[in-house]
């Protein structure tokens, strides 16, 4: 459970980031950085269900 804390800690620090060094206006910026926000978490789940089923 903590990795899944510290997967939504990572992904809002690094999409703020992002999107404070973004062009555009404040509008564009804060969608970007919920989009962001969005691929960080989403990819991480996703691979994390893939590899549970890899026979290490």
């Amino acid at each position: 459970m903590i990795h899944f804390v510290y997967l939504f800690a990572f992904a809002i620090f690094v999409s703020i980031a992002f999107s404070i060094f973004a062009n555009g206006t404040n509008r564009e910026r804060i969608i970007y950085g919920i989009k962001i926000f969005a691929q960080f978490v989403v990819i991480s789940l996703v691979l994390a269900w893939i590899f549970y089923f890899i026979p290490w």
